[in-house]
Protein backbone atom coordinates (compact mmCIF):
# COMPACT_ATOMS: atom_id res chain seq x y z
CA UNK A 1 0.00 0.00 0.00
CA UNK A 2 1.47 3.31 -1.12
CA UNK A 3 0.44 6.46 0.77
CA UNK A 4 1.55 9.67 -0.89
CA UNK A 5 1.52 13.24 0.31
CA UNK A 6 0.18 15.04 -2.74
CA UNK A 7 2.14 18.19 -2.17
CA UNK A 8 5.41 16.30 -1.95
CA UNK A 9 4.63 13.81 -4.66
CA UNK A 10 3.38 16.16 -7.34
CA UNK A 11 5.44 19.20 -6.33
CA UNK A 12 2.53 21.64 -6.18
CA UNK A 13 4.76 24.69 -6.15
CA UNK A 14 7.55 25.79 -8.46
CA UNK A 15 8.44 22.16 -9.19
CA UNK A 16 4.86 21.34 -10.22
CA UNK A 17 4.97 24.00 -12.92
CA UNK A 18 8.37 22.77 -14.06
CA UNK A 19 7.17 19.17 -14.23
CA UNK A 20 4.07 20.15 -16.21
CA UNK A 21 6.13 22.14 -18.74
CA UNK A 22 8.64 19.31 -19.09
CA UNK A 23 5.86 16.79 -19.77
CA UNK A 24 4.06 19.13 -22.17
CA UNK A 25 7.12 19.36 -24.42
CA UNK A 26 6.51 15.76 -25.53
CA UNK A 27 2.70 15.93 -25.67
CA UNK A 28 -0.01 17.53 -27.75
CA UNK A 29 -3.34 18.24 -26.02
CA UNK A 30 -6.08 19.09 -28.51
CA UNK A 31 -9.40 20.70 -27.67
CA UNK A 32 -11.82 19.41 -30.29
CA UNK A 33 -14.90 21.12 -31.75
CA UNK A 34 -17.23 18.91 -29.68
CA UNK A 35 -19.48 20.98 -27.39
CA UNK A 36 -20.36 19.43 -24.02
CA UNK A 37 -21.87 20.60 -20.72
CA UNK A 38 -20.93 18.60 -17.61
CA UNK A 39 -20.13 15.33 -19.42
CA UNK A 40 -19.71 12.30 -17.16
CA UNK A 41 -19.09 9.04 -19.01
CA UNK A 42 -17.95 7.78 -22.39
CA UNK A 43 -17.46 4.49 -24.19
CA UNK A 44 -16.30 3.30 -27.59
CA UNK A 45 -19.12 2.32 -29.93
CA UNK A 46 -16.61 1.32 -32.60
CA UNK A 47 -13.06 2.38 -33.41
CA UNK A 48 -14.18 5.78 -34.72
CA UNK A 49 -17.17 6.68 -32.54
CA UNK A 50 -17.64 7.49 -28.87
CA UNK A 51 -20.87 7.65 -26.90
CA UNK A 52 -20.74 10.44 -24.28
CA UNK A 53 -23.24 11.22 -21.53
CA UNK A 54 -24.10 14.52 -19.88
CA UNK A 55 -25.45 14.75 -16.34
CA UNK A 56 -28.45 16.68 -17.64
CA UNK A 57 -29.61 13.58 -19.54
CA UNK A 58 -28.21 13.88 -23.05
CA UNK A 59 -26.22 11.19 -24.87
CA UNK A 60 -24.11 12.07 -27.91
CA UNK A 61 -22.43 9.96 -30.57
CA UNK A 62 -19.13 11.61 -31.52
CA UNK A 63 -17.17 10.85 -34.67
CA UNK A 64 -13.52 10.94 -33.60
CA UNK A 65 -12.31 11.56 -37.16
CA UNK A 66 -14.11 14.85 -37.83
CA UNK A 67 -15.54 15.44 -34.31
CA UNK A 68 -19.11 15.78 -35.50
CA UNK A 69 -21.63 14.98 -32.79
CA UNK A 70 -25.12 13.53 -33.05
CA UNK A 71 -27.73 13.44 -30.26
CA UNK A 72 -28.95 9.96 -29.35
CA UNK A 73 -32.70 9.76 -28.81
CA UNK A 74 -33.77 7.85 -25.71
CA UNK A 75 -36.47 7.58 -23.05
CA UNK A 76 -34.34 6.76 -20.02
CA UNK A 77 -35.90 8.62 -17.05
CA UNK A 78 -32.69 10.11 -15.68
CA UNK A 79 -33.10 12.82 -13.03
CA UNK A 80 -30.32 15.38 -12.52
CA UNK A 81 -30.18 15.83 -8.76
CA UNK A 82 -27.12 16.97 -6.80
CA UNK A 83 -24.23 14.74 -7.89
CA UNK A 84 -26.63 12.47 -9.76
CA UNK A 85 -27.97 12.48 -13.30
CA UNK A 86 -27.12 10.61 -16.48
CA UNK A 87 -23.74 9.21 -15.51
CA UNK A 88 -21.74 6.31 -16.92
CA UNK A 89 -22.17 4.47 -20.21
CA UNK A 90 -20.64 1.31 -21.64
CA UNK A 91 -21.33 -0.58 -24.86
CA UNK A 92 -20.73 -3.92 -26.53
CA UNK A 93 -21.76 -4.36 -30.16
CA UNK A 94 -25.24 -2.75 -30.26
CA UNK A 95 -25.95 -3.19 -26.54
CA UNK A 96 -25.64 -0.09 -24.34
CA UNK A 97 -25.75 0.11 -20.55
CA UNK A 98 -26.10 3.40 -18.69
CA UNK A 99 -26.22 4.38 -15.03
CA UNK A 100 -28.46 7.21 -13.94
CA UNK A 101 -30.17 8.54 -10.85
CA UNK A 102 -33.92 8.00 -10.66
CA UNK A 103 -36.53 9.27 -8.20
CA UNK A 104 -39.37 7.77 -6.20
CA UNK A 105 -41.36 9.53 -3.46
CA UNK A 106 -38.83 12.34 -3.20
CA UNK A 107 -35.88 9.97 -2.79
CA UNK A 108 -33.24 8.92 -5.31
CA UNK A 109 -31.02 5.99 -6.17
CA UNK A 110 -28.57 4.69 -8.78
CA UNK A 111 -30.09 2.55 -11.54
CA UNK A 112 -28.79 0.67 -14.58
CA UNK A 113 -30.61 0.62 -17.91
CA UNK A 114 -29.91 -1.72 -20.82
CA UNK A 115 -30.87 -0.73 -24.37
CA UNK A 116 -30.05 -1.42 -27.99
CA UNK A 117 -28.69 1.24 -30.31
CA UNK A 118 -30.58 1.40 -33.59
CA UNK A 119 -29.22 4.16 -35.79
CA UNK A 120 -29.25 7.22 -33.54
CA UNK A 121 -31.93 5.92 -31.14
CA UNK A 122 -31.85 3.72 -28.05
CA UNK A 123 -34.62 1.13 -28.29
CA UNK A 124 -35.88 -1.68 -26.05
CA UNK A 125 -34.80 0.29 -22.99
CA UNK A 126 -35.14 -1.71 -19.79
CA UNK A 127 -34.20 -1.03 -16.18
CA UNK A 128 -32.18 -4.06 -15.14
CA UNK A 129 -30.99 -2.89 -11.72
CA UNK A 130 -31.69 -0.34 -9.00
CA UNK A 131 -29.69 0.13 -5.82
CA UNK A 132 -31.76 -0.14 -2.65
CA UNK A 133 -32.86 1.65 -0.62
CA UNK A 134 -33.79 4.96 -2.23
CA UNK A 135 -32.30 7.75 -0.08
CA UNK A 136 -33.05 11.46 0.29
CA UNK A 137 -29.52 12.70 -0.35
CA UNK A 138 -27.85 14.50 -3.30
CA UNK A 139 -24.46 12.86 -2.66
CA UNK A 140 -22.30 9.90 -3.67
CA UNK A 141 -24.06 8.00 -6.42
CA UNK A 142 -20.90 6.14 -7.53
CA UNK A 143 -22.21 4.80 -10.86
CA UNK A 144 -19.16 3.56 -12.81
CA UNK A 145 -19.59 0.48 -15.02
CA UNK A 146 -17.17 -2.16 -16.28
CA UNK A 147 -17.66 -5.32 -18.32
CA UNK A 148 -15.72 -8.51 -17.73
CA UNK A 149 -16.74 -11.66 -19.54
CA UNK A 150 -20.48 -12.14 -19.09
CA UNK A 151 -20.55 -9.91 -16.01
CA UNK A 152 -21.41 -6.26 -15.51
CA UNK A 153 -19.83 -4.56 -12.50
CA UNK A 154 -21.24 -1.32 -11.07
CA UNK A 155 -20.10 0.97 -8.28
CA UNK A 156 -22.76 2.20 -5.86
CA UNK A 157 -21.88 5.15 -3.62
CA UNK A 158 -22.96 5.29 0.03
CA UNK A 159 -25.00 8.46 -0.55
CA UNK A 160 -23.34 10.23 2.39
CA UNK A 161 -24.80 7.74 4.86
CA UNK A 162 -21.49 6.40 6.22
CA UNK A 163 -21.92 3.13 8.10
CA UNK A 164 -24.64 1.95 5.71
CA UNK A 165 -21.69 0.73 3.61
CA UNK A 166 -21.12 -1.99 6.25
CA UNK A 167 -24.66 -3.36 5.91
CA UNK A 168 -24.85 -5.98 3.12
CA UNK A 169 -28.64 -6.21 3.41
CA UNK A 170 -28.66 -3.13 1.16
CA UNK A 171 -26.52 -2.29 -1.86
CA UNK A 172 -25.50 1.23 -0.83
CA UNK A 173 -21.70 1.63 -0.58
CA UNK A 174 -20.85 -1.49 -2.55
CA UNK A 175 -19.67 -2.97 -5.83
CA UNK A 176 -22.36 -5.12 -7.41
CA UNK A 177 -21.91 -7.80 -10.05
CA UNK A 178 -24.76 -8.88 -12.31
CA UNK A 179 -25.08 -10.56 -15.67
CA UNK A 180 -25.39 -8.33 -18.71
CA UNK A 181 -29.15 -8.89 -18.74
CA UNK A 182 -29.50 -8.03 -15.04
CA UNK A 183 -29.71 -11.59 -13.70
CA UNK A 184 -27.79 -12.45 -10.53
CA UNK A 185 -24.77 -14.73 -11.10
CA UNK A 186 -24.86 -18.05 -9.27
CA UNK A 187 -21.18 -17.66 -8.34
CA UNK A 188 -21.43 -14.31 -6.55
CA UNK A 189 -19.67 -14.63 -3.17
CA UNK A 190 -22.72 -14.45 -0.90
CA UNK A 191 -25.50 -15.47 -3.25
CA UNK A 192 -26.78 -18.10 -0.78
CA UNK A 193 -26.34 -15.98 2.36
CA UNK A 194 -29.70 -14.55 3.51
CA UNK A 195 -27.87 -11.71 5.29
CA UNK A 196 -26.41 -10.37 2.02
CA UNK A 197 -28.08 -9.10 -1.11
CA UNK A 198 -27.11 -11.64 -3.79
CA UNK A 199 -25.78 -9.03 -6.25
CA UNK A 200 -23.18 -7.66 -3.81
CA UNK A 201 -19.58 -8.47 -4.72
CA UNK A 202 -17.69 -6.11 -2.38
CA UNK A 203 -18.69 -3.69 0.40
CA UNK A 204 -17.24 -0.81 2.41
CA UNK A 205 -16.71 1.81 -0.31
CA UNK A 206 -17.63 5.49 -0.08
CA UNK A 207 -17.96 6.94 -3.58
CA UNK A 208 -16.19 4.96 -6.33
CA UNK A 209 -16.18 7.03 -9.52
CA UNK A 210 -13.63 5.15 -11.62
CA UNK A 211 -13.35 1.52 -12.77
CA UNK A 212 -10.91 -0.16 -15.14
CA UNK A 213 -9.96 -3.73 -16.01
CA UNK A 214 -6.28 -4.47 -15.33
CA UNK A 215 -4.71 -6.23 -18.36
CA UNK A 216 -2.09 -7.89 -16.13
CA UNK A 217 -4.08 -9.33 -13.23
CA UNK A 218 -7.50 -9.41 -14.97
CA UNK A 219 -8.91 -7.74 -11.85
CA UNK A 220 -11.13 -4.71 -12.00
CA UNK A 221 -9.75 -1.70 -10.11
CA UNK A 222 -11.73 1.18 -8.67
CA UNK A 223 -10.94 4.74 -7.71
CA UNK A 224 -12.74 5.72 -4.51
CA UNK A 225 -13.29 9.10 -2.90
CA UNK A 226 -12.17 9.26 0.71
CA UNK A 227 -13.41 11.95 3.11
CA UNK A 228 -10.91 14.71 3.92
CA UNK A 229 -8.00 12.62 2.68
CA UNK A 230 -8.02 8.93 1.84
CA UNK A 231 -8.81 8.75 -1.89
CA UNK A 232 -7.58 5.39 -3.12
CA UNK A 233 -7.03 2.90 -5.93
CA UNK A 234 -7.71 -0.77 -5.23
CA UNK A 235 -8.96 -4.03 -6.73
CA UNK A 236 -12.49 -5.40 -6.76
CA UNK A 237 -12.12 -8.79 -5.05
CA UNK A 238 -14.96 -11.18 -4.28
CA UNK A 239 -16.42 -10.95 -0.79
CA UNK A 240 -14.03 -8.28 0.50
CA UNK A 241 -14.66 -5.14 2.54
CA UNK A 242 -12.75 -1.84 2.23
CA UNK A 243 -13.96 -0.74 5.65
CA UNK A 244 -15.88 2.53 5.22
CA UNK A 245 -16.91 4.06 7.64
CA UNK A 246 -15.04 2.12 10.31
CA UNK A 247 -11.83 3.34 8.69
CA UNK A 248 -11.06 6.36 6.51
CA UNK A 249 -7.84 5.29 4.68
CA UNK A 250 -5.82 8.05 6.36
CA UNK A 251 -8.44 10.76 6.01
CA UNK A 252 -10.63 12.52 8.56
CA UNK A 253 -14.21 13.72 8.59
CA UNK A 254 -14.69 17.16 7.04
CA UNK A 255 -15.06 18.54 10.56
CA UNK A 256 -11.55 17.30 11.32
CA UNK A 257 -12.70 14.54 13.67
CA UNK A 258 -11.45 10.98 13.34
CA UNK A 259 -13.13 8.39 11.15
CA UNK A 260 -13.73 5.46 13.51
CA UNK A 261 -10.62 5.02 15.64
CA UNK A 262 -8.59 7.12 13.23
CA UNK A 263 -6.80 4.17 11.61
CA UNK A 264 -5.90 4.15 7.92
CA UNK A 265 -6.42 0.39 7.90
CA UNK A 266 -7.48 -2.34 10.31
CA UNK A 267 -7.23 -6.16 10.14
CA UNK A 268 -10.16 -7.76 8.37
CA UNK A 269 -10.42 -5.06 5.72
CA UNK A 270 -8.90 -5.03 2.25
CA UNK A 271 -5.92 -2.70 1.89
CA UNK A 272 -6.03 -0.23 -1.00
CA UNK A 273 -3.07 -0.32 -3.37
CA UNK A 274 -2.49 3.46 -3.49
CA UNK A 275 -3.81 6.24 -1.23
CA UNK A 276 -3.75 10.03 -1.48
CA UNK A 277 -3.63 12.23 1.62
CA UNK A 278 -4.92 14.88 1.17
CA UNK A 279 -7.59 13.89 -1.31
CA UNK A 280 -7.22 14.69 -5.01
CA UNK A 281 -10.91 14.17 -5.84
CA UNK A 282 -10.03 11.08 -7.85
CA UNK A 283 -12.21 10.65 -10.92
CA UNK A 284 -11.99 8.34 -13.91
CA UNK A 285 -9.16 5.83 -14.29
CA UNK A 286 -7.94 3.74 -17.21
CA UNK A 287 -5.15 1.20 -17.60
CA UNK A 288 -3.08 2.29 -20.56
CA UNK A 289 -2.54 -0.03 -23.50
CA UNK A 290 -1.34 1.34 -26.80
CA UNK A 291 1.61 2.35 -28.94
CA UNK A 292 1.41 6.13 -28.65
CA UNK A 293 2.97 6.22 -25.16
CA UNK A 294 4.92 2.95 -24.77
CA UNK A 295 6.48 4.11 -21.50
CA UNK A 296 3.00 4.04 -19.91
CA UNK A 297 2.10 0.53 -21.05
CA UNK A 298 -0.06 -1.25 -18.41
CA UNK A 299 0.23 1.76 -16.07
CA UNK A 300 -2.87 3.47 -14.71
CA UNK A 301 -4.07 6.85 -15.96
CA UNK A 302 -5.77 8.87 -13.20
CA UNK A 303 -7.98 11.95 -13.43
CA UNK A 304 -8.16 14.47 -10.60
CA UNK A 305 -11.33 16.48 -10.12
CA UNK A 306 -10.10 18.63 -7.23
CA UNK A 307 -6.69 19.57 -8.64
CA UNK A 308 -7.70 19.29 -12.32
CA UNK A 309 -4.86 17.08 -13.46
CA UNK A 310 -4.12 13.90 -15.38
CA UNK A 311 -1.42 11.61 -14.04
CA UNK A 312 -0.04 8.14 -14.58
CA UNK A 313 0.60 5.63 -11.78
CA UNK A 314 3.63 3.56 -12.72
CA UNK A 315 3.99 -0.05 -11.59
CA UNK A 316 6.78 -2.39 -10.72
CA UNK A 317 6.17 -6.05 -9.83
CA UNK A 318 2.40 -5.32 -9.96
CA UNK A 319 2.78 -2.59 -7.32
CA UNK A 320 2.04 1.08 -7.90
CA UNK A 321 5.32 2.77 -7.08
CA UNK A 322 5.11 6.40 -8.21
CA UNK A 323 2.78 8.99 -9.69
CA UNK A 324 3.85 11.12 -12.65
CA UNK A 325 1.99 14.33 -13.46
CA UNK A 326 1.04 14.60 -17.16
CA UNK A 327 -0.72 17.96 -17.09
CA UNK A 328 -2.55 20.23 -14.67
CA UNK A 329 -5.05 23.10 -15.02
CA UNK A 330 -5.53 22.56 -18.75
CA UNK A 331 -9.09 21.24 -19.20
CA UNK A 332 -10.75 21.45 -15.77
CA UNK A 333 -12.03 18.57 -13.63
CA UNK A 334 -10.87 15.39 -15.38
CA UNK A 335 -13.91 13.12 -15.29
CA UNK A 336 -13.36 10.20 -17.68
CA UNK A 337 -10.66 8.64 -19.85
CA UNK A 338 -10.76 6.45 -22.97
CA UNK A 339 -8.01 5.17 -25.30
CA UNK A 340 -8.35 4.43 -29.02
CA UNK A 341 -6.64 1.69 -31.02
CA UNK A 342 -3.70 4.01 -31.76
CA UNK A 343 -3.10 4.60 -28.06
CA UNK A 344 -4.32 8.21 -28.19
CA UNK A 345 -6.03 9.34 -24.98
CA UNK A 346 -9.50 10.90 -25.03
CA UNK A 347 -10.63 12.97 -22.07
CA UNK A 348 -13.74 14.72 -20.82
CA UNK A 349 -13.91 17.27 -18.01
CA UNK A 350 -16.85 17.77 -15.65
CA UNK A 351 -17.30 21.42 -16.59
CA UNK A 352 -19.96 23.55 -18.23
CA UNK A 353 -19.07 24.82 -21.70
CA UNK A 354 -16.60 21.96 -22.07
CA UNK A 355 -15.38 19.73 -24.89
CA UNK A 356 -13.72 16.46 -25.82
CA UNK A 357 -9.92 16.53 -25.57
CA UNK A 358 -7.30 14.31 -27.22
CA UNK A 359 -3.79 13.69 -25.89
CA UNK A 360 -1.17 12.57 -28.44
CA UNK A 361 2.61 12.52 -28.71
CA UNK A 362 4.10 15.59 -30.38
Amino acid sequence: MQITNLFKKLFFSFFSALFTITSAQALSLQKTSVILDAPWGMTWLDENHLLITQKSGEIYKVNTQDFSQTPIKHNIPSIQYGQGGMLDIISEENSVWVTCSIEKDGKHTTSIYLAELSGDTLVNEKKIYEALPYIKSPYHFGSRLELKGDYLYASIGERGEGMIAQDPTNSIGSIVRIHKNGDIPDDNPYVDNPNWLPEIYQIGVRNPQGMSLDPLSDDIFISNHGPKGGDFIGPVLAGTNYGWKQIGWGGTNYSGTKVGEGNAWEPGFLKPDFIWVPSIGVGGIKFYQGNAFPEWQNSLLVGSLKFEYLSVLHRQNNQFIKEELIFKNEIGRVRDIEINNKGEIFLIADELDSSLYVLRPN
